[in-house]
């Protein structure tokens, strides 16, 4: 017996240990609470006492959570919560009487299949998010392009099942090497839609001739041409590098500044360039150039990084990042990636994070 019920444990927690689903579920109900919590109002009521204030707030949740669910659950749920918070009612008529004493079995009943209901939806919802997802990894490269003298690495993390983080590395018809990290507006599917026009149109336009400069601005007309309701832009950054020189120009659209460390252990910012795409073609975008000499290591990254929040809300933030890029001498780029990831794992733990997390190393051998 004791064996059957340790196998029904093992079955139903996979093995997780009591404090880390513990934890999951903190994760869990702070992510859901934040998302309930948009919709109340939390503006304080002058005079308002602890108690009234929390009373309106629970009222508010209750209503939000409710108006998630189809007018039919709502009135399942509603029935089902009348039953169990009010088992002895009686409503008697003229020529009947009815009691609910007793029923309490029918409200878990009908709480069970409102939730395979939602289940079920959600099993859905996420097998089409899979196939998006595969899709979205096949638009992606899943290796660097093999180029003389440079060492390129990669890694994503999304948020989500998709992401609206976008990386690409590939070589333009002159042979110079041309890497891309953008972060699109806002995450999940509407975020992953545009990653895969970003995709298509940056494709494209780098193989007709022109400056990064040209491109910057095609892929920004571009842009701004999908962004008809006005409220969705790319943060990217740009970088054409020629492998022979070292001479890597750039275009900063309005995205976190790259982080260059040099052999000898100097940080320097990438930062020249203009607006996040889409927001408007009439700006003008400017490039900026650096060497890259042998040694020398470039982390293109989204704010999924330095934004990442631990347990208590506090962010890992630059300057932890710089010190740990202030330490990697002598690592290849894929070292160096895999030990930013793991500072920024390390400093997390468990808390679920709210944002694609997307970097890129580069190094010049």
């Amino acid at each position: 017996m004791a064996a059957k019920l340790r196998g029904f444990w093992l079955r139903i927690s996979d093995g997780v240990a009591i404090h880390q689903l513990w934890e999951q579920f903190r994760a869990d109900a702070r992510t859901s609470y934040h998302l309930y919590s948009k919709e109340l109002e939390s503006k304080e009521i002058e005079g308002e006492s602890r108690r009234k204030r929390g009373w309106r707030v629970a009222r508010e949740l209750f209503w939000a959570v409710m108006m998630k669910l189809s007018p039919a659950r709502r009135v399942l749920l509603l029935v089902a919560l009348v039953i169990l918070f009010l088992p002895s009612i009686r409503i008697a008529g003229e020529h009947f009487a009815v009691e609910t004493s007793g029923l309490q079995f029918w409200a878990g009943a009908i709480l069970l299949v409102l939730l395979a209901l939602e289940l079920a939806d959600r099993v859905t919802m996420k097998r089409d998010l899979e196939i998006a997802r595969e899709i979205q990894r096949w638009l992606m490269p899943s290796a660097a392009p093999e180029v003389p003298g440079v060492d390129i690495a990669f890694a994503a993390r999304p948020a989500n099942t998709v992401a609206g983080d976008y990386y690409d590395a590939f070589l333009r018809p002159n042979e110079h090497l041309l890497i891309i990290v953008a972060d699109v507006a806002g995450k999940s599917v509407p975020a992953a839609l545009l990653t895969a026009t970003l995709q298509a149109s940056l494709r494209t336009l780098a193989s007709l001739p022109g400056s990064l400069t040209d491109l910057a601005i095609r892929v920004n007309r571009y842009a701004c041409e999908q962004n008809l309701g006005g409220t969705r832009f790319t943060t990217a950054f740009l970088g054409e590098l020629d492998p022979a020189t070292g001479c890597l120009t750039y275009v900063n659209a309005g995205h976190n500044w790259p982080v260059l460390r040099r052999a000898s252990g100097a940080i320097e910012r990438l930062e020249t360039g203009g607006l996040p795409l889409g927001l408007t073609a009439a700006r003008p975008y400017q490039s900026g150039t650096t060497a890259l000499a042998p040694g020398d290591l470039l982390f293109i990254f989204t704010d999924g990084i330095i934004e990442a929040e631990n347990g208590q809300a506090l962010e890992y933030g630059e300057e932890r990042m710089l010190a740990l890029m202030q330490r990697l001498q002598g690592v290849t780029a894929s070292e160096a990636l895999n030990r930013l990831m793991s500072s920024v794992d390390s400093f997390v733990g468990l808390a679920r994070q709210h944002d694609d997390m997307t970097c890129l190393v580069m190094k010049k051998c």
